[in-house]
């Protein structure tokens, strides 16, 4: 007879490796299936044949620099300088750029590389570039003309009521009724200070050490105000909006761990010997957590309608199921022998609970809460969008317009800076309560 202490028959063995071998080769088979037909699914070949890669390059372009249009009405004769066509944003007659040239009725804008537009006073526009012919363009008799031998080049795009001319310098656009010649420039425009402020194109020593530029407040003061005040930047909103997505957050999060604590205890094998009533309370943490926060905050914005308090809100029901389930999964693994030494005493219950339980689990949950806390200020980013609270709000209205790209990315760094400041923050403080000293 073979005796326990024997190795298994040789072909048992072999049996065994091959099902091993089998096995390994299977998952990633079926991997590479299911890869093939995710590629297959979604039209992958065809998203890449759709995939506009000049609009990419303009939006990122558009993230990091402005533009300055030139416009004149057809009607009237008359010529604005705005950056971003901002009313809030025009240029005065007489502090237009250097590149901007008026003189008889004829206006002179200068592109980089050599390019050039002419904007003359019969109404006759002109684009010159190095290499090329110029371009005249005018409007007859209602329809817009372009002065082309034989088909228009890619850099020109022509119809009977707009001609558009696009190269690296610049864009140009003609209508019925107006003229707009658009240069881009890097950088954020007028983001310390818009043109009607008297600190706007002043040198920072001149500020700093400087006579008073607005005799009415010293220049630190006015420079302040006017900064905080930008009505294009709106400083100010967007800081107020930054702590209204902090606190929806921080609310949110504090008020679903408060909740979840005591209803944890009652989800405990080791703390709620009633079986009935665990189920009841894990099937609670089941439903609220189970649903999204962002369908929670659908519904509750139709009972409390848009704001802060229903983002948050929205947080504290899914958090709360969270937790819940967290909480009561640590108390099940506490160290009993710590509870007995407390019962050994002659504690009650709840003496047991706050001498015996919850000491073991604050680094838990102090660790649990605060990485929630990370996770929920950028829940909240989207909640805010949603309820029409915090920076998520002013994110959407930038999204939305389609030309205010740097303003969506000023948005996002502030955000990405809030996390990376809360990040270094929450770990501190985590280290902290778990190890018991400074960091």
């Amino acid at each position: 007879m073979t005796s326990l202490a024997d190795p298994p028959p040789l072909e048992g063995v072999l049996r065994a490796m091959r099902r091993r071998r089998l096995v390994a080769l299977a998952v990633p088979a079926f991997l590479l299936l299911y890869l093939v037909y995710v590629f297959v699914a979604y039209d992958v070949p065809g998203l890449a044949q759709r995939a506009r890669l000049d609009n990419a390059a303009i939006l990122v372009s558009d993230s990091w620099s402005y533009r300055t249009h030139v416009t004149r009405d057809n009607r009237t004769g008359e010529v604005e300088v705005a950056i971003d066509g901002s009313r809030r944003a025009t240029y005065a007659p007489d502090r237009w750029p250097d590149w901007v040239r008026t003189a008889g009725g004829v206006t002179e804008v200068d592109l980089p590389g050599g390019h050039s537009v002419t904007l003359a006073a019969d109404g006759a526009v002109v684009y010159a570039q190095p290499g090329e012919p110029p371009l005249a363009i005018r409007v007859v008799d209602g329809r817009v003309t372009a002065d082309l031998t034989g088909p228009a080049p890619d850099w020109v795009s022509a119809s009977d009521s707009r001609v558009s001319v696009t190269t690296e310098a610049g864009r140009l656009a003609v209508t019925r009724n107006t003229v707009q010649v658009m240069r881009s420039f890097p950088g954020w425009a007028l983001f310390w200070f818009t043109l009607d402020s008297p600190y706007h194109g002043q040198g920072l020593g001149a500020l700093l050490w400087g006579p008073r530029v607005d005799p009415e407040r010293p220049n630190l003061l006015g420079m302040w105000q006017d900064f905080w005040g930008n009505p294009l930047w709106r400083h100010g909103d967007v800081a107020w909006a930054m702590g209204e997505t902090v606190l929806m957050a921080f609310l949110g999060t504090v008020g679903a761990a408060a909740l979840a604590l005591p209803l944890a205890f009652l989800a405990a094998r080791n703390v709620t010997a009633l079986g009935a009533l665990r189920f009841a309370v894990r099937r609670v943490f089941d439903f609220v957590r189970g649903v999204d926060a962002l369908i929670w905050t659908i519904a509750l914005s139709r009972a409390f309608g848009p704001g802060p308090l229903t983002g948050t809100l929205a947080i504290l029901v899914t958090d709360t199921g969270t937790f819940g389930k967290l909480f009561s999964e640590a108390l099940e693994n506490v160290d009993e022998r710590q509870m007995e030494g407390v019962a050994s005493t002659g504690t009650r219950p709840l003496q047991r609970w706050r001498f015996g339980i919850i000491p073991q689990l604050v680094p838990v949950l102090a660790s649990q809460v605060l990485y929630m806390f990370e996770s929920n200020l950028r829940s909240s980013t989207i909640i805010g969008a949603i309820t029409g609270g915090g920076i998520g709000l002013l994110l959407t209205q930038a999204m939305q317009t389609g030309q205010d790209w740097e303003d969506v990315t000023y948005y996002i760094l502030l955000i990405l800076l809030m996390v990376f400041l809360l990040d270094a923050v929450s770990g501190r403080i985590r280290r902290r309560i778990i190890k018991g000293r400074e960091v």
